[in-house]
């Protein structure tokens, strides 16, 4: 058996990355999702969407937000490149996403992406604001270094 691409609505991918991802909950929009199956088994999942960061959101430029795999040897790698081409026959012209301290960045080399930045750790996105801090939890890449990787 091989993976394979398969289409996949939002409310399943998101499922699958409350159940699967280590560390952070499902995004709260996209453009949109993908699934990667092994047979007829869901094995991760990609959803894309605005850049989080607003000097970043040209209207050009596509985020990553979220891959999350079962661990799926090679499941990631083929997310990111499916993600990849999706959004450039979308019209975006570049793509970033985040990796955070310790991860090798293996699978942004292996499907075209290049390091641009190493983002030193900040606090949660609550942290500035007593009223978000009612709203928001700090679960997410606070207090972790990260790298922004970009194609192309």
């Amino acid at each position: 058996m091989s993976l394979r691409i398969v289409p996949l609505t939002f409310k399943a991918a998101c499922a699958f990355i409350a159940q699967h991802h280590r560390h952070h909950k499902p995004p709260r929009g996209m453009k949109f999702c993908l699934g990667v199956a092994l047979g007829e088994t869901l094995v991760g999942v990609v959803t894309a969407g605005r850049p989080v960061a607003r000097e970043c959101d040209d209207g050009l430029t596509l985020e990553v937000n979220r891959t999350c795999t079962d661990g799926t040897r090679n499941a990631n790698s083929m997310l990111y490149g499916a993600a990849r081409r999706v959004g450039v026959a979308m019209g975006f012209t570049k793509i970033l996403t985040y990796i955070e301290e310790g991860e090798t960045g293996a699978t942004m080399r292996a499907v075209g992406f290049r390091l641009e930045e190493e983002l030193d750790p900040r606090g949660s996105w609550s942290e500035h604001s007593l009223a978000l801090k009612a709203i928001r939890d700090s679960v997410g890449s606070g207090g972790r270094a990260r790298q922004r990787w970009v194609w192309p």
